[in-house]
């Protein structure tokens, strides 16, 4: 079958060869539709981030993707059924997190993640797995379906902002999403029925399509470039709800200038080894005296995909269509992995339903 991975020693994506997998008493087969490409992807790619399968010479990428049941093999799933997998896996035996039904919260020494992180992923004609970390979800996903594991990430994120404010009343008036990614106009998306008004920043110029989104979201356009996060109450307002997606580190710290009195900044982003100079005292008073939380998060499980099944629903119908701008055939491997200034979110097709 046909793969696309990086291997060792390699700083570039390539098309393989690789046998069909043969399911494990309690995996089923699954034949790939769509895969979809992220910040992550690249990540692996470069070397900065995740590791290779143990004793494997390459990589097999990807962890959004969206497949067809081929064979049961014994499971409860039905063959024809569509479905999207989860992303971690336990290493070996299965640690306390796994056995609790809260792999998400393992920290990384005790999880393998598919496509990211000692496990090979799903860009390949076929994968397997385990029959309980694949989530059936309606046939009207066939196409959109890769949305649903960055989307499960925003509801796990969430999940936690929300708990960080549950014990009092808490306004949301005004939120801001830091990053005009897939995944930063994804969030956005969710956030448009739970907020009077809501922001996006990023660094782009018009015309651009992310601002087109964003603004038919009935969202206004942060440009970093003139109005910085710390600056942001000033020239706007305070926010109740920060979620930053952008990796870039000072933005944890200018977080916490741009939230109101009781909000809550939500951490995504992975940065390197940024080392800079903060005013620790003066934020360290304003996080206490105003009642303020930081969250960190990462990945999601069962719960948080279904819920993202449900939030994509009930978005209009253009969404999705807008927001996967580019969709290449696995041969195209190269051009899928190159930048370009019109592309948002990008996917590879292996198969339609």
């Amino acid at each position: 079958m046909k793969a696309i991975a990086v291997e060792r020693g390699d700083s570039r994506p390539r098309l393989i060869d690789k046998p069909r997998p043969d399911p494990d008493p309690g995996d089923a087969l699954v034949r790939t539709l769509r895969v979809g490409i992220d910040g992550t992807d690249f990540e692996v790619v470069e070397g900065t981030h995740g590791g290779f399968p143990a004793g494997s010479d390459h990589q097999v990428l990807g962890h959004e993707a969206v497949g067809v049941v081929e064979d049961p093999n014994g499971t409860d799933l039905e063959a024809g059924q569509l479905v999207v997998p989860t992303v971690r896996r336990p290493p070996g035996d299965a640690t306390e997190y796994f056995r609790r039904g809260e792999p998400d919260m393992a920290p990384p020494d005790e999880c393998l993640e598919r496509g990211i992180d000692g496990a090979h992923g799903y860009m390949a004609e076929y994968f397997t797995s385990p029959a309980g970390f694949l989530v059936p979800v309606p046939d009207a996903f066939a196409t959109t379906g890769v949305l649903i594991e960055p989307m499960s990430n925003t509801e796990k994120a969430l999940e936690h902002a929300y708990a960080s404010r549950s014990a009092f009343e808490w306004q949301r008036d005004a939120a801001l999403v830091l990053g005009n990614g897939p995944l930063g106009l994804l969030t956005l998306s969710r956030l448009q029925s739970e907020f009077d008004r809501t922001y996006c920043l990023g660094r782009r110029d018009r015309p651009d399509p992310t601002i087109d989104l964003i603004e038919r979201l009935g969202a206004t356009y942060v440009d970093s470039r003139e109005t910085p996060v710390a600056d942001v109450p000033a020239v706007y307002e305070p926010m109740d709800l920060i979620y930053e997606a952008t990796g870039y580190a000072r933005h944890a710290f200018e977080t916490i200038d741009a939230l109101d009195q009781n909000g809550v900044g939500v951490l995504l982003g992975l940065p390197g080894d940024d080392e800079f100079d903060v005013a620790g005292g003066r934020l360290h008073r304003k996080l206490v005296l105003g009642n303020r939380a930081l969250v960190g998060s990462v990945n999601s499980h069962i719960e948080h995909f279904e819920a993202a099944c449900e939030t994509l629903s009930a978005l209009p119908d253009w969404f999705g269509d807008e927001l996967i701008t580019d969709t290449f055939e696995p041969a195209a491997v190269d051009d899928a992995f190159s930048a370009a200034p019109d592309r948002i979110k990008t996917v590879i097709e292996f198969d339609s339903r």
